[in-house]
């Protein structure tokens, strides 16, 4: 599931279903609330402690910042599932276990430290399609 930059293209109950799904990841992971807050760069007026409210009740705020990284994490999520398909245990434990890809941190270190960037390197590291879209290759695939 992808969200855009507007609501215009999503509807509310899908936007609700992505915000729930994206939180019961990173807490799944281990995430504090801070962290959260940090890695989807919600806007100043959500405060950490009121992160709750985005497990049931409402979605994630339309921003086009917090739409992209709720994107990239579905993607991020959707590639983990395809790297261990029958092991959801290992998936959140890649996470969270140091990589020499990313300098011996860990993959959610990289994340919420390094901000989008850093979510486009764990989703470049996990899914080749995504790292070659961003190459230009697939452009100069297309004209060849």
């Amino acid at each position: 599931m992808t969200l855009v930059a507007t609501t215009d293209e999503i509807s509310p109950s899908e936007r609700l279903s992505a915000t729930r799904r994206i939180m019961a990841l990173v807490e799944g992971w281990g995430l504090a609330a801070r962290d959260i807050a940090e890695l989807l760069q919600l806007p100043d007026s959500v405060k950490p402690r009121h992160l709750a409210r985005f497990r049931d009740a409402e979605a994630f705020p339309d921003d086009p910042r917090v739409n992209r990284r709720v994107a990239y994490l579905a993607r991020i999520e959707d590639a983990l599932s395809t790297y261990f398909p029958r092991n959801p245990e290992m998936r959140s434990l890649w996470v969270r276990r140091a990589n020499k890809k990313f300098g011996r941190r860990a993959p959610i270190a990289v994340m919420v430290e390094d901000g989008e960037s850093g979510l486009i390197s764990v989703l470049s590291h996990l899914d080749c399609t995504f790292a070659w879209d961003l190459t230009g290759s697939r452009a100069d695939y297309k004209r060849a």
